[in-house]
């Protein structure tokens, strides 16, 4: 596996505003649906979003969300999340690149999508601590990733999930939502 940059990232959204077919994409959106099933009916207070991308997620959260706050590592990705969510006065996008500090102190969800595994081991395990001091007590922590690798990934899909939940050094209550072969979509509570 050759891990894909950020730059990499950039050339993507440069050439294309979908390039992943997110916002098309008929298992997307059965992705996105388990998303939403596993934040809830909302509302839902302060969301954090990281790696937000085109905004195809970032679109379907904000309605739900008091408060979005949708980070992306790219500038490109950063403008598409902006247009996405652009009717939603209390939605923002931000250009954030992991591991950084998040826009806010607290929030009530954190979404987690198609990320980790684009991060080194080391990368993770300091986003993991992040999330784990940035999510409130009895916050919701939806995880939806690919179960397969991917040539551009930095770590293998298998279990990465559960390796990210060890790494924060928290407890957690895990519930899978929904699994397909390729992806699964899942929610943690903290439990101490």
């Amino acid at each position: 596996m050759t891990a894909i940059d950020l730059g990499g990232f950039a050339g993507k959204f440069a050439g294309d505003d979908d390039p992943w077919g997110t916002f098309s994409n008929r298992d997307e959106a059965v992705k996105r649906r388990a998303i939403l099933h596993a934040l809830g009916p909302g509302p839902i207070g302060r969301v954090l979003e990281l790696a937000s991308g085109n905004g195809s997620n970032s679109a379907a959260i904000a309605p739900r969300a008091l408060r979005l706050d949708a980070t992306e590592g790219t500038a490109e990705g950063t403008r598409l999340t902006a247009a996405a969510i652009a009717r939603y006065p209390r939605a923002r996008a931000s250009a954030l690149a992991l591991p950084a500090a998040f826009p806010r102190g607290v929030y009530d969800a954190v979404v987690v999508a198609e990320l980790l595994y684009y991060l080194s081991e080391r990368d993770m395990a300091r986003v993991a601590v992040d999330v784990a001091a940035a999510l409130r007590r009895g916050g919701r922590l939806v995880l939806a990733h690919h179960r397969i690798d991917f040539y551009d990934f930095a770590q293998h899909a298998g279990g990465i999930q559960a390796r990210f939940l060890r790494q924060t050094g928290r407890h957690w209550h895990v519930r899978r939502v929904r699994a397909r072969r390729r992806w699964q979509v899942c929610v943690a509570t903290c439990t101490g």
